[in-house]
C-alpha cells in the first residue's frame, strides 16, 4: 500500500459544506468559503471533502464562478481524469466551472482512504456524487450541475441523475455502458467478426477461445479489452500522447503507484472474482428508464466496448422531457479530439440554452 504522503488536510463536514484549505500537489491553497462570493471570481481549489464517511479528492476549476457547473464521473472504475484534465478539457473552463472528483477506490481517494476489504457497489458511490453534487449547489451558490459520466461514469451518472433528478440540470452521457448482458455479448460478437473479416487468426483464436459471455474469469474482460483497443485504432483517431501525461503533482511516484494499486482494485471490483462485481448487476433498462430532465448521449461510432447500437437502443426506450443521440464519426470508446469536441458542442447546442429559460 503506498504511503498517504504529506499533505495536510482539513475534513468538510456536511453541515459546512465548505471545501477544505489544504496543501495539495505541494501548493498551499488557502480557500476561503464560499467559492463564489461574486460573479466574475474565478474558482481554483483542490482538496479532499469527506463524502460517504471517507475523504475523497475534489477539483474545481473555473474562470467564472458564476459560469454553469460541470461534474464529471470518470470511468473504469478507477481511471480518475483530474490527472488528465487539465489537457483534455481545460479550455472548457472560460465557459463552465469543472469538477473533478477520484471515486472511492481510485487516484488519490484511494491513497487517502484504501477500503481495504470493503467492497465497492454502485449505490454506496452514487449517493457519494449525490452528496458531492448537493456540497457544490451549496457551495458555489447554484441550483443544479450538469453531471457528465464517461463509461462506468456513465452507469453512475444515470443512478445518480434518476435517484435525484432535482440537483441536476442534464445528464450527459458519454460511451454509455447500459447492461452486463447487452454489452459484453455485443462487443465480443462484432470484434470477433471484424477479426474474421481481417483474417486476424490470433485474435479470432483467443476471442473463440473465450466463447461469448458471461463470464466468470476476470481475465477475460482484459482480453477483450486489448481486442477492442486494437480493432477501435484501426478507424478511430488516436488521441495526443500529450494528453495522457499526468499533471505536475500527479506524476510523482507516490502519486503513480497509488493511481496504479487504484486501478487493480477498482477493475477487479468491477469485473468480479467470479464475474460477480458491480457490472453483474448493472441493467439500466430495468433500473433506470425514466428521466426527469434532459438526456444527452455522445457516443464514438468505432465504440467497440460500448457499442453504438446497444446505447442508442437505451435512449431510444428510456423517458425523459428531451434526448439526444450524439454519434461521433472516428471516436471510440476512449476520449479523443472528436469525442471530446462532441461533448463541447452538444453542451453547446442541447443543454446550455435551456439554462437561461
Amino acid at each position: 500500500m503506498p504511503a498517504r504522503g504529506a499533505d495536510s488536510g482539513g475534513r468538510l463536514n456536511r453541515a459546512a459544506a465548505a471545501f477544505a484549505a489544504i496543501a495539495c500537489l505541494g501548493v498551499a491553497a488557502a480557500v476561503a468559503a464560499p467559492s463564489c462570493a461574486k460573479p466574475g471570481d474565478a474558482v481554483r481549489e483542490e482538496g479532499f471533502v469527506t463524502l460517504g464517511g471517507i475523504e475523497q479528492w475534489v477539483t474545481v476549476k473555473g474562470a467564472d464562478c458564476a459560469n454553469p457547473v460541470i461534474l464529471f464521473l470518470h470511468g473504469g472504475p478507477g481511471n480518475p481524469l483530474s490527472p488528465y484534465a487539465d489537457a483534455l478539457y481545460g479550455a472548457w473552463e472560460k465557459d463552465f466551472t469543472l469538477v473533478q472528483w477520484d471515486q472511492r477506490g481510485a487516484g488519490r481517494t484511494f491513497g487517502r482512504s484504501p477500503p481495504g476489504e470493503t467492497p465497492l457497489t454502485v449505490e454506496r458511490m452514487a449517493a457519494d456524487g449525490i452528496e458531492l453534487a448537493g456540497d457544490l449547489t451549496r457551495r458555489l451558490g447554484v441550483k443544479k450541475v450538469i453531471l457528465l459520466g464517461g463509461s462506468w461514469g456513465a452507469i453512475l451518472g444515470v443512478h445518480m441523475a434518476t435517484s435525484r433528478p432535482e440537483l441536476f440540470h442534464a445528464y450527459v452521457g458519454v460511451s454509455q455502458v447500459v447492461s452486463y448482458r447487452e454489452n459484453p455479448a455485443a462487443s465480443h460478437a462484432k470484434v470477433l467478426a471484424l477479426a474474421k473479416a481481417a483474417n486476424d487468426e490470433k485474435t479470432v483464436s483467443a476471442l473463440s477461445t473465450l466463447g461469448p459471455p458471461p463470464w466468470e474469469n476476470p481475465r477475460n474482460f482484459g482480453i477483450l479489452r486489448r481486442a477492442t483497443r486494437a480493432y477501435e485504432a484501426k478507424s478511430a483517431a488516436p488521441a495526443p500522447k500529450s494528453w495522457w501525461a499526468p499533471a505536475a503533482g500527479y506524476d510523482t511516484r507516490e502519486r503513480l503507484a497509488e493511481a496504479e494499486e487504484g486501478e487493480d482494485y477498482s477493475y477487479l471490483q468491477f469485473v468480479g472474482r467470479k464475474g460477480d462485481g458491480l457490472f453483474s448487476r448493472v441493467d439500466l433498462p430495468k433500473q433506470a428508464a425514466a428521466f426527469a430532465m434532459p438526456v444527452v448521449l455522445v457516443h464514438g461510432a468505432e465504440d467497440l466496448v460500448a457499442t453504438p447500437e446497444v446505447a442508442r437502443r437505451y435512449v431510444d426506450g428510456i423517458a425523459a422531457p428531451r434526448k439526444v443521440f450524439v454519434l461521433v464519426p472516428q471516436a471510440g470508446h476512449d476520449p479523443n479530439p472528436a469525442l471530446v469536441e462532441a461533448q463541447r458542442r452538444a453542451l453547446a447546442v442541447h443543454v446550455v440554452p435551456a439554462l437561461s429559460r
